[in-house]
């Protein structure tokens, strides 16, 4: 058995889908109106003084907190099958439908939130790692439940997911400093292969 674990965005995408997601849900002027409020944090997060995960959650909470947990699934459903598709490298998709031709086993493994993934992982019949948003009484609450699947989080979570050592050859793709921890597990990484 091989196994193929890409990273999504900036790997197979050529846009960040959370941002796209975002516009998508909210439209660009509520979008760019949300960015004015946020530049604190924004600044904070270019300045290395906010994490990652943090500004995530920030960005998630002033667009989506609050909204019906179902009426956010069914905007994520609708946008893995309108706009997502439109943002996929053709060269990481083919090299995706290479992979699973060859009978390897195809995981994605991504800091963004699986609600917004999924449909499009299912439809390709990929396996998906990614982060979960936070549900309280059935509303998004804009937090993240668990870690962000991001730097060395993206290396435990494929470890509790499967037994690395069932896989003779082990492919790993990504293009950021937060996939360089999965870039160690292979034994053929690719950093910014489809660029």
């Amino acid at each position: 058995m091989k196994l193929a674990l890409f990273d999504f965005d900036g790997t197979i995408s050529h846009k960040d889908s959370m941002i796209d997601f975002i516009q998508f849900a909210v439209g660009k002027r509520r979008y760019f109106s949300g960015l004015v409020k946020q530049s604190p944090m924004l600044l904070s997060y270019l300045l290395k003084r906010t994490s990652n995960s943090e500004a995530k959650q920030s960005m998630l909470a002033h667009y989506f907190s609050g909204w019906p947990a179902q009426h956010f699934s069914k905007t994520a459903k609708l946008y893995a099958e309108q706009s997502l598709p439109n943002i996929i490298r053709t060269k990481a998709l083919d090299r995706i439908l290479w992979h699973q031709t060859q009978g390897h086993r195809v995981i994605i493994v991504s800091a963004s939130i699986e609600n917004w993934l999924k449909p499009w992982c299912d439809y390709l019949n990929i396996e998906l790692i990614a982060s979960h948003l936070a549900i309280s009484n059935d509303s998004v609450t804009g937090r993240l439940q668990g870690l962000n699947c991001h730097g060395p989080e993206k290396v435990r979570r494929v470890e509790e997911y499967l037994k690395l050592t069932d896989y003779q050859y082990i492919y790993a793709y990504g293009d950021s400093s937060g996939d360089k921890q999965l870039l160690t597990l292979a034994d053929e990484p690719h950093y910014k292969a489809f660029h």
